[in-house]
């Protein structure tokens, strides 16, 4: 795994990206619900163990995504997520992906590539990481408080949330950008 910019490579050259996954599955998010004075809604919580993965990375200066719907979250994926994040970064650019110290993102399996190099946040530090803000408001506003049939509607619910978030014009910039991830200050 790459740790640190190739020489040829300035600052005005790099975009930042934040990178991490999220299981979506029949064991979904409860969320709060509108209700009327003195009420108690129900909600459903299914019991089944159906899951799957969204991969997801953002860069919020070009208030851009990549975003992958996968079975497993391993090395395999994850390798799988890094190709298509590097496919993003256009020609004489390089992209610096933060992401947290999953087994998947620290193991020397994985393969270097020109145009990005990985960086880890500190352990047990989610809140340094703007891709978290994005799964909570997948879950909020399409995930939470629904049941799913099978593997086969996870996936597509999770698609669908994930292609709705990213269709959104300038979500991407609103919701993850750091002033301390701003490298050309």
């Amino acid at each position: 795994m790459q740790k640190h910019l190739p020489k040829d490579v300035t600052i005005e050259q790099v975009d930042v990206w934040f990178q991490d996954e999220a299981r979506i599955g029949q064991q979904g998010t409860v969320t709060r619900l509108w209700a009327i004075k003195g009420t108690r809604p129900r909600v459903i919580r299914q019991q089944q163990f159906n899951y799957t993965y969204i991969f997801g990375a953002v860069c919020p200066e070009r208030d851009e995504a990549v975003g992958l719907i996968m079975p497993y979250a391993n090395t395999d994926t994850m390798q799988i997520h890094l190709e298509h994040i590097a496919l993003r970064i256009p020609e004489g650019r390089h992209g610096i992906i933060v992401l947290d110290q999953a087994g998947w993102h620290t193991t020397k399996k994985i393969k270097s590539f020109k145009n990005l190099t990985l960086i880890s946040l500190p352990p047990a530090s989610p809140e340094l990481n703007p891709t978290e803000q994005v799964w909570r408001q997948l879950r909020e506003d399409y995930l939470a408080n629904r049941c799913f049939k099978d593997g086969e509607e996870i996936v597509r619910a999770s698609c669908d949330a994930w292609n709705c978030f990213e269709s959104k014009v300038g979500a991407i910039k609103r919701l993850c950008s750091r002033s301390w991830a701003n490298l050309k200050c």
